[in-house]
């Protein structure tokens, strides 16, 4: 089992016909994944990659019958593209563009939320349930599973990709793992994809990965409390000073609450197992489960 998406998930790719759409579509097809349509304005009839090209996404939803969607258009062109999804019945749509305008996203995040549509991203790496289905940039190669399988929810793509290799390492598997993004406004946050982990029976465990700037990691914490899994957790940006962004566009020390050390105390608090050092995620993992 998995989160999200499946083997059975076909997937839209909004900017399919540009360098970056083309490249991860193929990539995800090299994985498995059932790219059943494309969009791109005024090319549609054509076909890339072996992929229909429709105008419209709608268009694409009802030849196809897909339930998800890729975004690669540019930033200032996602708040469209994502209201398009929603409205064409779209279930999850995956953003992987960067610096989505701040107005934009709230727009767009507040329209899916009442059409029913769940967002991941912008600015992420994706969703990945391994050995069935890539809606992605994450490299393949480091996400398998295993006979026990752990989940990951992440705002770092690099240390995403980098939990996911000590996983495996230490002889687990990978059940789903989720890059949140790392812009100031974002979908789907720890609090509303952890009680997915917490009901899906392949997920063991749950790998979390934070950083500096907002409250998401302190607001999850509500949620581990009552968590029936372990939960590891490290938090990026212990020696950031304040007031100084580092990174992504919300990895600010804008409050006392958005420090390294205040998520790692109410993380600790809330029940999570802490790690200090990333390399260390999955000594913790092989402490924990044996």
């Amino acid at each position: 089992m998995s989160i999200l998406i499946d083997k059975n998930t076909r997937v839209i790719v909004q900017g399919i016909t540009g360098k970056e759409g083309s490249f991860h579509t193929q990539s995800c097809m090299d994985y498995g994944t059932q790219i059943a349509a494309g969009v791109t304005p005024f090319k549609g009839g054509q076909t890339h990659l072996g992929v229909k090209i429709y105008n419209t996404v709608k268009e694409a939803k009802d030849a196809s019958g897909a339930d998800a969607s890729m975004i690669f258009v540019p930033a200032g062109f996602c708040k469209d593209a994502i209201i398009e999804a929603a409205d064409a019945g779209v279930k999850l749509c995956v953003v992987i563009t960067e610096h989505v305008p701040v107005l934009d996203m709230l727009a767009a995040k507040a329209y899916a939320n009442k059409r029913g549509m769940k967002i991941i991203g912008p600015n992420c790496p994706g969703v990945i349930s391994a050995n069935e289905c890539k809606l992605g940039i994450m490299p393949s190669v480091v996400f398998k599973r295993a006979s026990l399988n752990i989940g990951i929810i992440s705002k770092s793509g690099t240390l995403t990709y980098e939990a996911a290799n000590q996983i495996c390492k230490q002889g687990y598997g990978i059940s789903t793992a989720i890059g949140i993004g790392g812009d100031a406004v974002i979908g789907m946050a720890y609090d509303e994809i952890l009680p997915l982990f917490d009901e899906d029976e392949d997920t063991k465990a749950v790998v979390m990965i934070g950083e500096i700037g907002g409250e998401l990691e302190s607001r999850a914490s509500q949620i581990i409390q009552n968590f029936k899994k372990p939960i590891v957790a490290f938090i990026a940006g212990a020696s950031a000073p304040e007031g100084r962004k580092m990174g992504h566009a919300g990895a600010i020390i804008n409050s006392k609450n958005a420090s390294a050390k205040a998520k790692i105390e109410v993380l600790k608090v809330a029940g999570a197992h802490i790690v200090t050092n990333p390399a260390k995620i999955g000594e913790k993992l092989k402490e924990i489960l044996g």
